[in-house]
């Protein structure tokens, strides 16, 4: 911190005893010693404010980016929808085909592009293994002859 040798200390110490006297001396020695408590506390409190202050300068930089990208991202949410652009993708596509999407040629406009479902019936058959409407009871072998591991036979082979 302050570069002295020990021949420096031992020098500045001799004078400090002629000086101050054997008597007095321990208690300048502990008054010095407070002096440099209070020094240095002070020192590293001033360290540590400014080291906040700098934290803070820091975070308000960050603040400030966080806040401009809100603001970038507010000033482009309304032309940034990607369910219509979707929408508007398959549409063209739907009417670019030949054919597709154009009510001259024909075509019957449904105005959605919905898969059928099966009715109740056809659900509750594929559930429970029961055999559907116009099939008579007990047939499913004949039904579904590829799952009853039985070869059954249809008649006889011309």
């Amino acid at each position: 911190m302050l570069d002295m040798s020990w021949g420096e200390v031992m020098l500045i110490g001799g004078v400090a005893l002629i000086v101050i006297g054997p008597k007095d001396l321990p208690k300048a020695l502990r008054t010095l010693g407070q002096i440099t408590t209070k020094v240095r506390r002070m020192a590293g409190e001033f360290q540590s404010q400014f080291n906040e202050a700098i934290r803070e300068a820091e975070l308000e930089e960050v603040r400030r980016d966080v806040e401009g990208v809100k603001r970038t991202v507010d000033a482009a949410r309304p032309s940034f929808n990607p369910v219509d652009t979707i929408r508007n993708e398959i549409r063209s596509a739907v009417e670019s085909r030949p054919g597709g999407g154009s009510k001259e040629s024909g075509a019957k406009d449904t105005g959605s592009f919905d898969v059928p479902r099966p009715t109740a019936e056809q659900q509750a058959a594929q559930m429970h293994d029961a055999p559907m409407e116009g099939t008579p009871a007990g047939s499913t072998a004949a039904a579904f002859p590829a799952t009853s591991g039985t070869k059954t036979e249809t008649g006889p082979t011309p």
